[in-house]
């Protein structure tokens, strides 16, 4: 049988794009078994947060395929912004003023608790046969997923910058690439093309006998 997996980057509330790339999918997949892989940061920066979070929950409870939604640095701030007022304030001045706004709301308290209770359920880190899927990224010295949560939601350097083989390709966002263009290494993909700025959304596509994206599918424009 063929599956394909469809690893999604970060999308930073931008439902429209999401919505545009999710119907890509459907049409490239059709007649073929599907796998989603987001990578996170599905809040702040971007205008329409509320709305994407109920697409991506939706299609956990009722997509006729498998979905597995990965926590980015952008949630896990959101959580630590509950308990500290100091965090708190760093996170609204980074962008989660905009997830704040979305739901009609100005407190972090008066949040949806479901919405909370969600993000506070999200992995940090999946993996297939043949590649491992995170937010950030790894530190490089080691094969396998990094232990660290702090590293998989929030790495650059050395990860960005070092060849290494984790034993597996990795799946990444995190990194803007503002060009558009997603970034794809022998050991690495990133994702996260910023679709707050380029309008850009992109999935890459990923098959059972290669490591690499045999494909990557965008919201417009490719």
């Amino acid at each position: 049988m063929d599956e394909l997996t469809y690893a999604i980057g970060d999308i930073h509330g931008c439902a429209d794009a999401l919505n545009r790339l999710l119907d890509r999918i459907t049409e490239h997949g059709a007649g073929k078994t599907r796998r989603l892989v987001f990578l996170g940061d599905y809040i702040d920066k971007g205008p329409e947060v509320a709305r994407t979070v109920a697409i991506v929950r939706r299609l956990q409870e009722e997509a006729p395929c498998a979905v597995t939604c990965l926590m980015g640095n952008r949630e896990l701030a959101l959580l630590q912004a509950m308990h500290d007022p100091r965090q708190a304030a760093a996170w609204i001045k980074s962008g989660g003023d905009r997830t704040l706004a979305s739901y009609g709301v100005t407190r972090i308290a008066d949040l949806p608790a479901a919405e909370l209770d969600w993000v506070a359920g999200l992995k940090t880190a999946h993996e297939d046969e043949l590649r491992y899927y995170v937010h950030a990224g790894f530190r490089p010295g080691r094969r396998g997923i990094d232990p660290s949560v702090k590293a998989r939601l929030w790495i650059r350097e050395p990860f960005l910058s070092t060849d290494y083989d984790f034993g597996k390709h990795v799946v990444h966002g995190h990194t803007p690439c503002y060009s558009g263009i997603p970034d794809r290494h022998r050991y690495r993909t990133n994702l996260d093309t910023a679709p707050f700025r380029t309008g850009l959304l992109t999935a890459a596509v990923f098959d059972q006998t290669e490591l690499g994206p045999i494909a990557f599918l965008q919201s417009q424009g490719a």
